[in-house]
C-alpha cells in the first residue's frame, strides 16, 4: 500500500479506484472509528435521516441504501417500528459489506456489492433511498444522483446524510482544526492507515454546499428539494423527490 504525494482527491476512474481502495482497506476499524470520531453523534444524525425519508408512508416497500457501507443506515430503516418492508444494501467496496454482514442479523437488508454511478437495478423500483456520507466520494456526482433518481418510484425521496462547513465562523473553526487536526492523527493511529483519514476531510473541503448540492438534485430533475443543518452545520440531512 503506497501513499499518495498528498492523499487529495483525486478525479474520474482515478478517485473511483482511490475510494475503492481507500474503504476496502479500512474496513476492519470503519465502525469503530465512525463512533470515535464523531463522539456518537452520528447515531442522531442517521436517525434524522431515516425520519426524512417519510418511509411511513410505503412501510412495506423496498428501499435502496446505496454506499451503505456496513450497513448502519439501512439498520436504522430496518429496525424502525412499524417497518413491514426490506432494504437493499449496496456498495462496491465488497470487504465493507463483508465486515458489517455480522451486524445484519435477522433484519430485512440484502447486500448487493454495487457501483451507485451505474446501479444494478431496473428503473423506478424503489420507494425510497438513503445516502450516507457517501455521495461526497463519487467521481461522478451528477450521475450518481441522476441514477439515484432513475431507480426510485416517481413522488418517492431520496435522503443524503453528508458532511459540510459549519456556517458559523467559531463553530467552522473548531470543527476545522479537529478535521484536519485531530481526525487524521486518530484515524491514523486507530486505522493502520497512513492516509484515509487525511483523504476525508480533503474530500468535503471540496464538496459542494447544501445550496450547491441542492441545486444538483434539481438539475437531474428531483422535485421538492430541501435540507437542514445538524450539530451547528458539521452534517447536512438534503433530500428530494423523484419525478
Amino acid at each position: 500500500m503506497q501513499r499518495p504525494p498528498d492523499a487529495a482527491p483525486k478525479s474520474g476512474v482515478d478517485r473511483e479506484k482511490q475510494v475503492q481502495q481507500i474503504f476496502s482497506e479500512i474496513a476492519p476499524r470503519y465502525d469503530l472509528l465512525n463512533h470515535i470520531l464523531s463522539l456518537n453523534i452520528d447515531r442522531s444524525w442517521r436517525r434524522k435521516a431515516v425520519q426524512a425519508l417519510e418511509w411511513e408512508s410505503a412501510s412495506s416497500g423496498v428501499y435502496l441504501d446505496a454506499c451503505a457501507g456496513t450497513y448502519d443506515l439501512s439498520l436504522e430503516l430496518a429496525s424502525k417500528d412499524g417497518f413491514k418492508g426490506s432494504v437493499v444494501a449496496s456498495d462496491f467496496a465488497h470487504p465493507m459489506l463483508v465486515q458489517g454482514t455480522p451486524k445484519i442479523g435477522d433484519a430485512l437488508v440484502r447486500p448487493v456489492c454495487g457501483d451507485s454511478l451505474g446501479l444494478p437495478f431496473e428503473d423506478n423500483v424503489f420507494e425510497g433511498a438513503t445516502v450516507g456520507f457517501g455521495v461526497r466520494n463519487l467521481s461522478g456526482l451528477e450521475r450518481g444522483l441522476s441514477e439515484f433518481r432513475r431507480v426510485l418510484k416517481p413522488g418517492r425521496r431520496l435522503v443524503v446524510l453528508e458532511f459540510t462547513t459549519p456556517p458559523n465562523a467559531i463553530v467552522r473553526a473548531g470543527y476545522l482544526f479537529y478535521f484536519h487536526n485531530i481526525l487524521p492523527l486518530v484515524g491514523r493511529i486507530v486505522s493502520g492507515h497512513p492516509w484515509a483519514y487525511t483523504y476525508l476531510p480533503k474530500s468535503v473541503k471540496q464538496f459542494p454546499g447544501p445550496s450547491d448540492l441542492g441545486a444538483l438534485f434539481e438539475s437531474v430533475g428531483f422535485t421538492d428539494v430541501g435540507w437542514t443543518l445538524v450539530s451547528g452545520g458539521i452534517a447536512a440531512i438534503h433530500w428530494g423527490s423523484a419525478t
